[in-house]
């Protein structure tokens, strides 16, 4: 056994001229107020020779007295630490908080466990877990993968033992992967490697290695043995860098495991063949007995923070001691408050072994070096560069920069922290004379803006006056703008940035809805037009949408005057194209078509110039007669007056109406308009024109000279009077495929019967009619059902040509009579379907209305609520921006709908925003212990209040700086009253937990104390082992020294109840 010294960093001076045995096997330095150790006799009374057997302990307690199996609890909470140099986050700026809090936030969301952060003063990281068991180790596990710096290391064991590794599933896998929270790699089985690697930190990786070795020995064929070995003589065993442990295998050819100091464990395992391991575990076992006898321990109080420079990189400082003076030095766990460092060794060694301990943690000392906080990114420079510098001269030293705080610690050896220091104090004098800051205010709401598309906007501004603008995130809602610099290029940044805030500030963008057939006239040829308007206005930006969109939307944004006037321009633009876009055709006869142009083109250009219409004829070498005359309605009238003028001039031309019933019209003109123009061109080229169809009208007007003009309505009477005669039939049902034999060869077969019979045989013919190709999907409805409908409606059928020819013509065939029912039929549901696109287009009036961000959760209401029903009520369809949108203004709500219902939801939004406005908050001081019986169960209790005073009440989340601030929003008089009851409501709850608290204090088990100072150790005087008697060691073998506990109780038999 060992005798225990322990001193203190102050009494270290007296035992630096050497240690003797006799100094060390004296007790414990500590005060002088302390009461002496107890002796070893006081501590330890002798057992009496014979126990007594206490007669009711024999007795049974009863079937029920058994006491009940404590139940574990189901939430544990763990801590774990990550070192400085281990963590995968070590700037504490902005960004790295955020990513670091996101990682935890994600780790809760999906393990369901609750993570708690600290800093330590080291700068190490202690974090809390709280939950179930399985949910805490997944949680750990991410921790480590995800907030800890990953190390790697392979092991090799036997391919066949990999599969026991794995385990059953894999379950024994992720159970290790869990335990140690690594990532542990198996080779594939057609893998003909043996090396499995281990990633995760430096103390998981040590962990996971020792159990991986474990289940390998179990299974290996080949000897296995367990030594054990007090945890304090590991690292004995093991040597300096293991070196002692690496000889014992390779002279003896046995696999040795020995638990890492972070694995609990206490037993060596050895694996080999017998001969061999037995010789291992022989020489093991007799370093072990003789460092057990000729070692003893001291201990000595080192700070806290000075304990990783003792260990040093990876252990290795500790390794250095070892090596150096065969003294062993155990260092208190990192989550464990004790300041008290062991060393173990033999006597005459503990001196130097002290005083290294004592020089490496003093090694190293701490400085700072004040530094405006504005100053440290110039200090740190781009990318580090400044920075590099130093710490690649004095590699040793950590330098660390606290954020909003004027100070840069450093930390690392004494000469090269003293070096650094100098360094950065020049640094630091030479900044504060040629640089310059300036803060300016700019509202949060134009942020995004001033950083433009992917930072561009800012980056320039900082590469032009070489400054460093700090713009706050979006989360802290700041308008603080901070520019640091060039004195000159700061003010200059400042001033840009202001000038585009201002310009922000009073823009706008305002949708004009212009159909889109008027936007190539807008645009005009090779953009002619739009850039006169945009020169007009050249502070507006005009965007059309693409053509292939179909949309009728202009959208204009630029300063609000400017706006404003471009809108009132291109609407008067566009109200002129409207009012000339009517047109008319004037069928003239072709050989005054060149009376009409005149000498030159004079006569055409003065009706053109006169009656301000566009009039287009036909190409000299075109059948066409028809002139095409397009503006005004008026002006297109009297334009098409003098040219009909011009005619009756020239020729003598009569106009004369005939009176012919509509349904008779299609026959006279025949198929594809036949038997009407050879009647034309029989009466000398007469113009015989007819009303539109489905137009109802009987008047039919024949115009040209007068001679013809009288033959041409005679014929045209005379034969409408045979086709009225004439007009009885008789439908006869064939299928369409038999109508060519019923035809014949080249009409043979018909015309025969036709002759014979004396009688019109009419087929089924086919008509077409032009219907804008966007319109068919809506003729066809819904899985046809519009077009069925019709068909069988009017007994045609009717044939919409496929969507990727894009054609505007559909196809009616049938019997005539019925195609031009049909024909009628289609036509009306154009017009119908053209009425719809209409009132769309009024339905798309669309607004914004300018709200701060702020108020806008309270604008859509608790489920959406309030907006829900602003829509319903108006008719209206309100969109909000998009928050993850960065190009979208987050102060801009949309109401689309028809022009007086949006302006109305304008109104109503304006009116809650009014509201708002009058609104105040105001902060109460609320005791944090009632605020769960102010809440109520399920919040209840403080909806009803919030309901009935018309306010809303906020309470502090968890961790917030002040647990008792409770915040009411609302106006100044509910405000005053709900804060007048809650605060009655306090007082009365405040005094039920004042005597509850009383109650339990006096109720509380005496186990409640105070914390106690650490302890320093058991300490015994007079005990066998420093005494200088020669009493021999008990003999643990021996009744008489080791006697037995009284006589063996007889268990009683119970009547009645389970065994426990």
């Amino acid at each position: 056994m060992s005798s225990v010294a322990v001193l203190t960093q102050e009494s270290f001076a007296e035992h630096r001229s050497g240690l003797v045995p006799q100094q060390i096997k004296v007790a414990t330095l500590n005060s002088e107020e302390e009461s002496d150790p107890p002796t070893y006799k006081d501590a330890f009374p002798p057992l009496p020779e014979k126990a007594a057997c206490v007669e009711s302990a024999q007795e049974p307690s009863g079937a029920w007295g058994n006491k009940i199996r404590p139940i574990k609890a189901s939430v544990i909470t763990q801590v774990f630490h990550v070192p400085l140099e281990e963590r995968r986050y070590k700037d504490m700026n902005q960004f790295g908080e955020g990513e670091q809090a996101k990682v935890c936030l994600e780790i809760m969301q999906r393990t369901g466990a609750h993570l708690e952060l600290s800093l330590a003063k080291d700068q190490g990281l202690s974090i809390m877990v709280s939950g179930k068991l399985d949910a805490v180790m997944k949680a750990r596990k991410d921790i480590v993968a995800r907030l800890q710096t990953q190390a790697s290391a392979t092991v090799a064991i036997p391919k066949e033992h990999h599969r026991f590794v794995i385990g059953k599933n894999g379950e024994k896998l992720q159970d290790l992967e869990l335990k140690t929270a690594t990532k542990i790699q198996i080779p594939r089985p057609d893998d003909a490697s043996n090396q499995i690697r281990i990633t995760g930190t430096k103390e998981g990786i040590e962990k996971a290695r020792h159990e991986v070795l474990l289940i390998s020995a179990e299974q290996d064929k080949r000897a296995v043995e367990r030594l054990e070995v007090e945890k304090a003589f590991h690292p004995f065993i093991a040597g300096p860098y293991n070196r002692l442990v690496n000889e014992i295998m390779q002279e003896t050819g046995t696999r040795i495991n020995i638990p890492p100091p972070s694995v609990g464990r206490t037993e060596i395992i050895f694996t080999g063949e017998k001969e061999q391991l037995a010789q291992a575990v022989a020489r093991i076992r007799r370093i072990y007995e003789e460092k057990k006898k000729k070692t003893t321990t001291i201990a000595v109080e080192v700070k806290k923070s000075q304990h990783k420079y003792v260990i040093g990189p990876k252990g290795n400082s500790l390794q250095e001691i070892l090596d150096r003076t065969g003294v062993s030095v155990e260092i208190p766990p990192s989550d464990s408050a004790s300041e008290t460092v062991i060393l173990r060794g033999e006597p005459e060694k503990l001196g130097q072994a002290l005083t290294e301990v004592y020089a490496k943690a003093n090694s190293f000392t701490i400085s700072s070096v004040t530094a405006p906080s504005w100053l440290h990114r110039f200090i740190i420079g781009k990318k580090g560069q400044n920075l590099a510098k130093i710490t690649q001269q004095m590699p040793k030293v950590h330098i660390e920069f606290t954020e909003g705080e004027d100070k840069i610690t450093l930390e690392g050896p004494t000469e090269d922290v003293n070096v650094a220091q100098e360094q950065i104090e020049a640094m630091v004098k030479d900044l504060v004379h040629r640089m310059d800051y300036v803060e300016i205010s700019i509202d949060h709401k134009f942020h995004r803006h001033l950083i433009g598309k992917s930072g561009a906007n800012i980056n320039r501004i900082k590469d032009q006056y070489k400054v460093s603008v700090r713009i706050p995130p979006d989360s802290e809602k700041s308008s603080l703008i901070r520019i640091e610099g060039d004195p000159q290029g700061v003010q200059q940044a400042k001033r840009e940035l202001l000038e585009l805030a201002s310009r922000m500030e009073n823009e706008r963008t305002k949708d004009l809805i212009i159909e889109q057939r008027f936007h190539r006239t807008i645009i005009g040829q090779k953009g002619e037009r739009i850039r006169e308007i945009r020169d007009k206005f050249p502070e507006v930006i005009i965007n059309f949408p693409d053509p292939a969109q179909k949309s009728d939307i202009v959208q204009l944004r630029g300063p609000k005057n400017e706006v404003e006037k471009c809108t009132k321009y291109m609407q008067k633009m566009v109200a002129d194209l409207v009012e000339n876009s009517y047109s008319i055709s004037v069928p003239i006869f072709k050989q005054f078509h060149k009376n009409i142009i005149g000498k030159g083109g004079a006569n055409i250009k003065k009706i053109r110039e006169e009656s301000n219409t566009k009039i287009d004829l036909p190409a000299e070498n075109s059948n066409s007669e028809t002139i095409v005359i397009t503006g005004k309605r008026a002006n297109c009238e009297a334009a098409r007056s003098r040219i009909l003028s011009i005619q009756k001039d020239l020729a003598n031309i009569a106009e004369v109406e005939v009176s012919i019933p509509a349904k008779l019209h299609n026959s006279l003109i025949g198929t594809k308009g036949r038997l009407i123009r050879s009647i034309m061109e029989e009466c000398g080229g007469v113009h015989i024109h007819f009303p539109v169809e489905g137009s109802g009208s009987d008047t039919v007007v024949i115009r040209g000279p007068s001679s013809d003009v009288e033959k041409a309505r005679k014929q045209l009477l005379h034969l409408a009077e045979e086709k009225q005669t004439k007009s009885f039939t008789v439908d006869i049902r064939a299928k369409p495929e038999y109508h060519k034999f019923l035809i014949g060869k080249g009409g043979g077969k018909i015309r025969k019967v036709r002759d014979t019979t004396g009688t019109r045989i009419i087929f089924p013919v086919t008509t077409e009619v032009e219907v804008p190709f966007d319109l068919h999907r809506y003729i066809i409805g819904q899985k046809g059902s519009g077009i069925r409908k019709m068909m069988d409606e009017f007994e045609v059928n009717i044939h919409v040509p496929a969507p990727e020819l894009q054609s505007d013509t559909i196809a009616i065939t049938g019997l005539a009579a019925n195609l031009d029912r049909a024909k009628a039929g289609l036509l009306e549901r154009v017009r119908e379907l053209r009425a719809e696109q209409e009132d769309r287009a009024l339905r798309s009036f669309k607004l914004s209305v300018t709200v701060d961000p702020k108020y806008h959760p309270k604008i859509i209401g608790r489920k959406g609520a309030v907006i829900t029903q602003i829509r319903l009520e108006h008719d209206v369809n309100i969109q909000f921006p998009d928050k993850d949108d960065g190009n979208q203004p987050q102060d801009q709500i949309s109401i689309t709908g028809y022009e007086k219902n949006a302006e109305a939801a304008r109104d109503a939004i304006l009116k809650i925003v009014g509201e708002l406005e009058q609104m105040v908050s105001e902060d109460v001081p609320l005791d944090h212990r009632v605020h769960a019986r102010i809440i109520g169960a399920r919040g209840k209790a403080i909806r009803k209040i919030m309901d009935e005073f018309k306010v809303d009440i906020r309470f502090p989340q968890s961790g917030a700086p002040d647990p008792n601030c409770v915040t009411v929003t609302g106006l100044p008089e509910n405000v005053e009253e709900a804060v007048d009851h809650i605060l009655n409501l306090e007082e009365e709850y405040l005094a039920d937990v004042v005597d509850s608290e009383v109650l339990q204090v006096h109720m509380r088990p005496p186990a409640h104390e105070e914390a106690k100072a650490p302890s320093k150790g058991f300490v015994v005087r007079d005990a066998p082992w420093t005494t200088g008697s020669s009493e021999k060691a008990p003999d643990m073998s021996s009744s008489e020294e080791f006697p037995s506990f009284g006589a063996q109780v007889a268990p009683k038999t119970l009547p009645w109840g389970p065994k426990r």
